[in-house]
């Protein structure tokens, strides 16, 4: 059973949300929260395992949330920012700081479900296409020295993961088994200094080592 805490200021979003969460046999809403405030108490007295929050609230907002949650827990939960429009700049703070992705507030309720799954699954980015749009005009090609540490396989499986294959999908693409994909993603993220992919991703798209078609 994988728990849900649902943070946003305005009850009747958090109401639907709650409904199409809590109608999965698989997931359960644990609380709810009306601020980032809340939502940093409410992480730290229901340890949820995902926290779907919003962006843009008053107060404390969601980037800043995001960033305290992230810092405080030894073991933090999944991170899935909801916003109005797709080229919103906190959303990309939000998912450089350590949210794993985000989703449309009019998402349909089943991509909203697939997206809860997919971010405790951790083995797939979500949604690459809209994520190489925010990166997009935010990259400038640099030398970094991760450049260098990265082996030619964990380069290749890198860029791989930047289209959004899952691991299962990349060990088929490369020949390879899954247990040897996961010792190259975990790898790869050590060196990078990333917390997941979605960090990863967008790490390598700012510096030039992945250009945005």
């Amino acid at each position: 059973m994988t728990s849900v805490l649902i943070v946003d200021d305005e009850r009747l979003i958090r109401a639907g949300l709650a409904a199409i969460v809590g109608a999965e046999p698989d997931l359960t809403v644990v609380g709810e929260a009306g601020d980032g405030a809340e939502a940093r108490r409410e992480t730290a007295r229901l340890s949820p395992d995902v926290v779907l929050m919003d962006v843009r609230m008053p107060g404390t907002d969601g980037l800043e949330a995001t960033r305290s949650i992230l810092a405080e827990h030894p073991d933090p939960p999944k991170i899935l920012v909801l916003t109005t429009f797709e080229n919103d700049d906190y959303v990309y703070d939000a998912l450089r700081v350590g949210a794993s992705g985000f989703l449309l507030k009019r998402s349909r309720p089943e991509d909203i479900l697939q997206a809860i799954r997919l971010v405790v699954q951790g083995d797939m980015l979500l949604f690459p296409a809209a994520i190489r749009a925010l990166a997009a005009p935010r990259s400038t090609p640099t030398r970094t020295r991760w450049h260098t540490d990265l082996t030619d396989r964990e380069a290749e499986v890198l860029r791989l993961m930047s289209t959004g294959l899952s691991n299962a999908e990349i060990a088929e693409t490369l020949f390879l088994s899954l247990q040897t994909i996961k010792t190259h993603v975990g790898n790869l993220l050590a060196k990078l200094g990333a917390r997941d992919r979605t960090q990863a991703v967008i790490l390598a798209y700012e510096t030039g080592f992945i250009r945005p078609a």
